[in-house]
């Protein structure tokens, strides 16, 4: 079998953050290279919301990450496939990401909020939920039923589909098909679910190399293992060792997410678990984290690439990020505030217009509001893991730390 990975897919590590687990490197992909460490932009539906593939690019991103739960449902991943993939699709010309859709299979598909509470004043108990409560979604060994959220319509989800989808969406990297817990699923439950999640996973590897030599004309997709374990060390470390030391016939994962459920308090702490047990040449995807105070956190302890939608997500509600720290663009204080919205910043948005205009976009509910505070935050966010990079390459990442977060905080 011809090695396709060997030659379009590859991570090279440079340099590491002296006592820390932390490093800078690589990822070459089919569509370029990823320099790390690297914030990923989420466009979920192949569209970041509300901005245009341009603004992105301008922004510095060097991959954008889209959801195979939506793609599916809307319009397809046939659809996708036709266009030549998500990258052609969305008229985007560097690397691309898809999850596997089980987070929202699990979340939107059957009920459960759209953000995961990574809060540990949540836990109540090693056993929050009841034995006969475990989990409304309807998961069995072999996959999960959902309903759509769109028409309500039932569609089931195995490792096997999930691979078949994402294989059509084409992306440069993908993730296996896992299943979501949360902090709040009881001691015994994650126990199982682990158990599960390592299970597919060794179907997720198989089908993997069917259709990687099945569509040997399109190119390589780097396969990507995802741990769960939720809060305990024990599991993670398992997970990890686990994905990490897993084979089948030819392949292994090509890198891995750390996915699930955080107790954000101790988020350093759990991701040095993983990553103290995960092989050091490959690549590590932090799922699902964008607060610039975490984004640290998850870099010194390992992290290589992040994705969350919270920059875009709260830029449609105006919340966008300074050196300083978060506000509110809508608020009264800045109704007549004609300064940018950061001064030391170089996006288009504050390179052009000020902080009054947006606070007259957002009380006019005009669709340029939400525009340019997503052209903005997605910039900072890019930009703030770009200079994680060169601090680490410099020597100097623990100095950097030090000086942004002692000016960052909540500003209203």
């Amino acid at each position: 079998m011809v090695q396709l990975s060997a030659m379009s897919f590859s991570f090279s590590i440079g340099r590491q953050i002296p006592g820390q687990r932390g490093r800078s490197g690589t990822i070459s992909t089919p569509h370029g290279e990823i320099k790390t460490p690297a914030f990923i932009p989420v466009g979920t539906k192949a569209t970041v919301k509300s901005a245009l593939p341009d603004s992105i690019h301008e922004s510095g991103a060097q991959a954008v990450l889209s959801n195979a739960y939506h793609l599916y449902l809307q319009p397809g991943a046939d659809i996708l496939d036709e266009a030549g993939g998500l990258g052609k699709f969305m008229n985007w010309n560097k690397p691309t990401f898809t999850d596997s859709g089980g987070f929202q299979v699990m979340s939107l598909g059957v009920g459960f909020k759209k953000v995961i509470d990574m809060g540990s004043d949540s836990l109540l108990s090693k056993d929050v939920i009841a034995e006969k409560r475990e989990r409304l979604a309807h998961v069995d060994d072999d996959g999960v039923n959902f309903k759509s959220h769109l028409d309500g319509s039932m569609h089931r989800f195995t490792p096997e589909i999930s691979m078949q989808v994402q294989h059509k969406l084409g992306a440069d990297i993908m993730f296996a098909f896992d299943e979501l817990t949360t902090l709040h699923h009881s001691r015994a439950y994650q126990d199982q679910s682990l158990e599960r999640t390592r299970l597919w996973a060794i179907r997720c590897l198989a089908e993997h190399q069917r259709l990687t030599e099945e569509r040997s004309h399109r190119p390589y997709q780097a396969l990507f293992g995802v741990l769960q374990g939720a809060q305990y060390e024990d599991l993670r470390r398992k997970a990890a060792r686990d994905l990490g030391s897993m084979r089948e016939a030819d392949i292994q994962f090509d890198g891995f997410g750390m996915g699930g459920a955080l107790d954000k308090s101790r988020l350093g702490e759990i991701l040095r678990w993983m990553t103290e047990e995960l092989p050091e040449e490959k690549p590590r995807h932090l799922l699902g984290i964008g607060e610039p105070v975490d984004l640290f956190a998850g870099v010194e302890n390992g992290a290589d690439t992040f994705d969350c939608v919270a920059p875009t997500r709260e830029a449609r509600t105006s919340a966008v990020y300074t050196a300083q720290g978060r506000f509110n663009v809508s608020n009264g204080a800045y109704r007549r505030d004609f300064s940018p919205i950061d001064k030391e910043c170089h996006c288009y948005t504050c390179a052009n217009y000020s902080r009054a205009y947006l606070n007259h976009l957002f009380r006019a509910k005009e669709i340029l509001g939400p525009t340019l505070a997503t052209i903005h935050n997605v910039h900072f966010m890019v930009t703030l893991v770009d200079r994680m990079r060169q601090a680490i390459e410099r020597g100097e990442f623990s100095e950097y730390k030090k000086e942004f977060l002692a000016r960052y905080k909540n500003l209203d």
